[in-house]
């Protein structure tokens, strides 16, 4: 019993007692492909609805929850709206001054100076160009 390809469809594999595979014949007598029905994946009892993975009712009571949940958020929203958000801003960005001494800094400041990576590489191409 070896397994061939069907020679209408080339697609699917059949023995070779078979003329051709279920897919082609069902098709050849005129009958309609029966489509499985995807059940719910909440519910797991009603056919869910095309494209999506739930039923209509399991949809319908999701929007409904995310309703309520947004007017939730929306009265939490309002009573936190008491703080200045330019002034909330000011707090936290920290001064660099006060976290590192001036020498520190300005140490900092020439080793991360783009200006004298570009004359280092500058250099090192000159340097390279010569040898």
């Amino acid at each position: 019993m070896r397994l061939i390809k069907c020679p209408r469809c080339e697609l699917n594999y059949i023995t070779e007692e078979e003329g051709y595979c279920k897919v082609c014949k069902r098709e050849m007598k005129g009958e309609r492909q029966r489509d499985e029905i995807e059940l719910c994946t909440v519910c797991n009892e009603a056919p869910a609805l095309p494209g999506k993975d739930v039923c209509l009712f399991c949809l319908k009571e999701m929007n409904a929850n995310n309703d309520r949940d947004d007017e939730q958020e929306v009265r939490v929203d309002e009573s936190s709206l008491s703080i200045d958000p330019v002034s909330a801003m000011d707090e936290i960005i920290p001064e660099i001054d006060e976290d590192i001494p001036p020498r520190e800094y300005d140490e900092i400041e020439n080793d991360l100076s783009l200006e004298e990576m570009e004359e280092e590489e500058a250099e090192d191409e000159d340097e390279e160009d010569e040898e």
